[in-house]
């Protein structure tokens, strides 16, 4: 079987074991920026930012389990392309056959499409924020981005990593700045990271329930295409591929970059539901939770009173066009990963840019024009695609529960007991809430 994204497969070169355990952190630590941007795209943005504005803190629960529960995922993930040298998609048409896997890569294909248009939809919005370019026009430029790829491509995994992980801490810092400004109510936050049954009962009125946002944020945090992504690009250091001990430090420094990684992107989900909550929550539900409005809200003194300034709007737009750019990179690594894996299909890397870009923009485009540049409906369907994101990530998380639970094929890495436990029990949970939105749905549709 080919390597795992062949072209960066075993380039990163590891530090002696004599050397420092800093120095080898260091050299491990990459993929897991690259993993945590899936987890602040622009679609966790407008779930985050609505769950604040709608519902206050009460959804920071929410943003807290399913980060956890990422941290548990992704490190499986890990592990599992260590372990067996090939990544998910790999893994999994080994163990279901070809034809099941024709099927899933079309499930894991349409999910990709579905980040893509979170993507296109943030970078328009912000380059209009930005600039005042129509969203019609700024949708189509986001297809220029496919040279940026390239480009970093030239210079190899370890600069790509390096650009992703500045433009995280940009955005966490941009983050943490306005809400220190906001002054929320700090006690009322810390007791909102314990789960309430509000969450599954809390309506407003001309606004969506807490438990569909909810599930929009499981779906926005917990990223179906990360779990291939994670399994092959843990996979570019250069360890010994057959000592068990050089196996064992690998999976401890991947886990470990993977969970300061994720720790960021946790903090700037939870600090953009802050920020919609301390701006608009209380307010009408018709007025509320866009970036647009977002936007405007850090320029207005009525609103805002001393924190407002158009540098901190300018600020903010800047952080979403950051997300955007930064969730493209990786979304096209991982489409050459599931293309590859699941049907041993090759594509060279701008081609397969070119064409998932313009499938995603075009229901973009098909909305912007039916609905004049509506950034309200828009952004609808940026929620949209989160959910499902959500209802399409039972499909990546089962076979990598059971790749991982399987002592025949890990081994002595084979997952504890009590983590199998967590996961396949976050699984059923998800499997279960996921039915309940489609009947939801189903009767509101009647």
């Amino acid at each position: 079987m080919n390597k795992s994204l062949e072209e960066i497969n075993n380039t990163v070169p590891i530090p002696d074991r004599k050397d420092s355990k800093l120095k080898k952190l260091i050299a491990f630590s990459g993929p897991g920026a690259l993993v945590a941007v899936g987890y602040m795209d622009p679609g966790n943005w407008i779930t985050s930012i609505q769950g604040g504005s709608l519902y206050g803190y009460l959804l920071l629960s929410v943003i807290l389990l399913s980060s956890l529960i990422a941290m548990l995922l992704q490190s499986m993930c890990a592990k599992l392309g260590i372990v067996t040298g090939m990544d998910l998609a790999q893994s999994t048409k080994n163990l279901v056959g070809k034809k099941i896997s024709f099927i899933l890569w079309i499930i894991s294909e349409l999910a990709i499409i579905a980040t893509e248009i979170a993507e296109v939809i943030g970078s328009a919005i912000a380059l209009n924020l930005l600039m005042k370019i129509p969203l019609i026009i700024g949708v189509a430029i986001t297809v220029l981005d496919v040279f940026l790829l390239l480009i970093l491509l030239k210079y190899g995994i370890r600069t790509i990593e390096a650009l992703v992980f500045v433009l995280i801490s940009t955005i966490f810092c941009i983050f943490l700045y306005e809400v220190a400004l906001a002054n929320p109510n700090i006690n009322s936050i810390i007791y909102s990271f314990i789960p309430s049954k509000d969450i599954l009962t809390a309506h407003v009125e001309q606004g969506e329930s807490a438990f569909f946002i909810a599930l929009g944020i499981v779906g926005a945090t917990v990223m179906p295409h990360n779990l291939y992504l994670h399994s092959s690009i843990v996979q570019s250091r250069r360890y010994n591929r057959k000592d068990k001990n050089a196996l064992k430090e690998a999976i401890k420094y991947a886990k470990i970059d993977s969970n300061i990684q994720l720790s960021f992107s946790f903090f700037i989900n939870c600090l953009i539901l802050i920020l919609g909550s301390a701006l608009f929550f209380g307010k009408n539900p018709e007025d509320i939770g866009r970036f647009t409005q977002l936007y405007d809200a850090l320029q207005d003194n009525s609103m805002v009173g001393t924190i407002a300034s158009s540098s901190l709007a300018t600020l903010f737009a800047l952080a979403l066009l950051f997300s955007g750019q930064n969730a493209t990179i990786t979304g096209t690594l991982t489409g050459q990963i599931v293309m590859e894996g699941f049907i041993n299909l090759k594509l060279s890397i701008w081609k397969r840019r070119i064409i998932t870009r313009l499938i995603a923009i075009t229901p973009v485009i098909i909305c912007v024009y039916f609905w004049d540049g509506k950034e309200d409906l828009v952004e609808k369907l940026l929620v949209y695609t989160q959910i499902f994101l959500s209802l399409s990530l039972p499909v990546s998380m089962v076979p990598l529960l059971y790749l991982t639970s399987s002592k025949k094929i890990m081994g002595k890495f084979v997952n504890c007991i009590s983590a199998s436990a967590v996961g396949w029990l976050s699984t059923g949970v998800l499997i279960i809430l996921n039915s309940q939105l489609i009947l939801e749905t189903i009767k509101s549709s009647f």
